[in-house]
């Protein structure tokens, strides 16, 4: 359901952006999104930072690309507001390098997940009738 839910979210995006605008989407048009497809992202489970970002970069098939600068301020923002919740990775996990921070959504994460979608739908709605007009 959840990874369904990412595909769902970059899809509407796509709805929006790909006839109009053929190549990547400006930062202008994604920074109004980028919460939605944040918490869409770890919708199915959670995941460290870049793993996040190489979800969004997989499912936008090249459309938008996010890059580090955005996606740490957005996490810890969210985070603040309490949509998100982290954990460092276990010690226990054999791999090198420093342990990971991971990202879950909270309850209330959830529930803003949900608002946030119905809003995209009608925006999707009512710009489609403006532009496509």
């Amino acid at each position: 359901m959840g990874q369904s839910n990412l595909q769902n979210s970059v899809d509407l995006i796509y709805l929006v952006c790909l006839n109009r605008y053929m190549g990547r989407i400006s930062g202008d048009i994604l920074r109004g999104h980028i919460d939605t497809v944040v918490l869409a992202a770890l919708e199915a489970r959670e995941a460290y930072g870049y793993e996040i970002m190489q979800r969004l970069n997989s499912e936008g098939k090249g459309v938008f690309a996010m890059k580090e600068g955005t996606l740490y301020p957005v996490l810890y923002r969210l985070e603040d507001k309490g949509w998100l919740a982290t954990r460092w990775e276990s010690e226990d996990v054999p791999r090198k390098g420093p342990r990971r921070r991971l990202y879950r959504l909270t309850a209330k994460g959830k529930k803003q997940l949900a608002k946030y979608r119905n809003e995209w739908r009608q925006f999707v709605h009512v710009m489609g009738r403006i532009v496509e007009a």
